[in-house]
C-alpha cells in the first residue's frame, strides 16, 4: 500500500512514517507530489571473500581443515580480508554439512568399537549435587556394550575402563572411534589432522588397536555409542537408587547381562548376544600382561635423598641422588623407579607437606659415611659427598630389620 493511500485512510504523517520506516520529510515530499513514488533498489556489495568461496569448499571436501589453516592459504593466494570473515564462512559451511542427511553404515565383525563418556547427576548424603561418569564401549557389529561408572574422567580411569571392557567383551576391535577427548587428542596439526595423546598411543599399540578421532561437528559418526547411552539413561538410570560407585557397577553389570546385551536390537533385529558370539572370534587377542595405567611423573632426587610429589616429600636410597627418577602413582601407592630398578614404594599420606621415609635408607647412608670415615679418616667418595640425612638425622637409630618391615609398603610420615 502506498503513502497516498495510507494518507487517504486518515493516517497522520508520523503514523505513515513509523509504519513504512521512512523519515517524515520523505512522507511529506511524496504527499506533495502527484507522481507515484519510485524506490531505488540498493545494490548489494559483493563479499570480499566471494572469489574464494569455491576454493574454501574444495578444501573442506578434501579434509575438515580449520579456518586458521584455510586463512593462511588464502592469504598466500592474495586474499586481502580478515581471518574473522574466513572463520564465519567456514563455520557456516560446517554447520550446513552437519545438518545433511547421512547413510547408516554397518561394520564388519571385529572391525570397530566406539567409546563415549556420559555424565549422571547424584545427590550425596549431605544433600550436595555431584556428578559421576559412565564409561561406555560398544562393539560396532553386534552392539555388545560394556559400562562402568567412575568418580572422575582421568586418563587412568579411561585406560582402566578399556582394559576391563576388553576382558568383558573377550577381545579387542581393530579400531576404536572417539570424540576429540583430551585423553585421546591433544590438538591438531597445521593440516587440521589430530595429534594423539602419546601415552594413549602407547596404550593402543599395547592392545593392538588403532584410535580414530571423529570429525568435529559430526555427532552422527558415533551413533553406535550415542544411542546406547540414551538407552542406558532410560532403561537403567531412570528411577535407579544410587548408593555407591561400587554398588552401581555391580548393578550395571547385572543389567548388561540380563537386559542390554540380550535384547533384540532395533537396527540388526537380532539378539545382541547372538551377534556378539559371532563377533568374538574376529576380535584381536588380549596381551599376556596388562598395560601399566599408573600416573607417571618424573622428578630429580635432591641431595637430601628426597623427591617431591603432590606437596609431599619421599625419601629414596642415596645412590639415586642427582638422578632423574620416575614415579608411578595408582590407588594411593607411589612406586619410585630409576630405569627399571624399583627404589622405593610408599603409601600416599593423609594431608599435605609431609615427609615420608623408609628409615633403612638413612641407615644405609649413615653406614656408608661411617665406613668411609673409618677407612680414610674422613668421609670421601661420590656416593656420599655432600649428602645429608636432613631433618631425619635425629630420628635414625639402630634397630633390628624386623622393626622396619612395616615401612616396606608405606614408610613413616613426619609433619614438617
Amino acid at each position: 500500500m502506498d503513502i497516498q493511500a495510507l494518507y487517504r485512510q486518515g493516517m497522520t504523517v508520523r503514523a505513515i512514517s513509523r509504519r513504512l520506516g521512512l523519515h517524515r520529510n520523505t512522507v511529506k515530499k511524496h504527499l506533495a507530489s502527484d507522481e507515484f513514488p519510485r524506490y531505488r533498489k540498493t545494490r548489494r556489495r559483493e563479499s570480499i571473500l566471494a572469489p574464494y568461496h569455491q576454493t574454501i569448499r574444495d578444501y573442506l571436501e578434501q579434509d575438515n581443515y580449520r579456518a586458521s589453516w584455510i586463512h593462511t592459504r588464502l592469504k598466500n593466494q592474495g586474499y586481502p580480508g580478515s581471518y574473522d570473515t574466513v572463520k564465519d564462512y567456514v563455520h557456516a559451511i560446517k554447520q550446513q554439512k552437519s545438518r545433511l542427511a547421512y547413510v547408516r553404515f554397518e561394520t564388519e565383525p571385529g572391525r570397530q568399537a566406539q567409546f563415549d563418556w556420559a555424565d549422571f547427576q547424584i545427590v550425596e548424603p549431605s544433600g550436595r549435587l555431584s556428578t559421576i561418569f559412565a564409561f561406555m564401549l560398544v562393539l560396532g557389529y553386534s552392539r555388545a556394550a560394556y559400562v562402568e561408572f567412575f568418580e572422575r574422567c582421568t586418563l587412568e580411569s579411561f585406560m582402566d575402563g578399556h582394559i576391563r571392557a576388553f576382558r568383558y567383551l573377550q577381545g579387542v576391535a581393530a579400531e576404536c572411534l572417539y570424540d576429540n577427548l583430551k585423553h585421546v587428542v591433544t590438538g591438531r596439526d597445521a593440516m587440521g589432522k589430530p595429534i594423539f595423546n602419546a601415552e594413549f598411543l602407547h596404550f593402543a599399540r599395547h592392545y593392538g588397536f588403532t584410535p580414530l578421532a571423529s570429525p568435529p561437528y559430526s555427532p552422527w559418526v558415533k551413533g553406535k555409542v550415542e544411542r546406547p547411552i540414551h538407552y542406558l539413561r532410560e532403561h537403567f538410570w531412570r528411577g535407579y537408587g544410587f548408593i555407591s560407585i561400587a554398588q552401581a557397577n555391580e548393578d550395571v553389570m547385572r543389567w548388561l547381562a540380563v537386559t542390554a546385551n540380550r535384547r533384540i536390537h532395533g537396527t540388526h533385529h537380532r539378539p545382541v548376544e547372538e551377534r556378539w558370539k559371532e563377533e568374538i572370534p574376529q576380535l584381536g587377542p588380549l596381551p599376556s600382561a596388562d598395560y601399566d595405567t599408573s600416573l607417571k611423573a618424573f622428578r630429580k632426587v635432591y641431595r637430601d635423598c628426597q623427591v617431591s610429589f603432590n606437596a609431599n616429600r619421599y625419601v629414596v636410597p642415596h645412590r639415586a641422588v642427582g638422578q632423574r627418577v620416575m614415579l608411578k602413582v595408582k590407588n594411593g601407592l607411589i612406586r619410585i623407579y630409576h630405569d627399571q630398578d624399583l627404589l622405593a614404594s610408599y603409601r600416599e599420606p593423609q594431608g599435605k607437606h609431609q615427609l615420608v621415609a623408609d628409615p633403612r635408607f638413612y641407615e644405609a647412608l649413615r653406614a656408608d659415611k661411617e665406613q668411609l670415615r673409618r677407612k680414610y679418616g674422613k668421609s670421601k667418595g661420590k656416593a656420599t659427598r655432600g649428602l645429608s640425612v636432613g631433618s631425619l638425622w635425629v630420628d635414625v637409630h639402630h634397630r633390628p630389620l624386623s622393626d622396619y618391615e612395616q615401612y616396606a609398603q608405606g614408610g613413616v610420615a613426619w609433619n614438617n
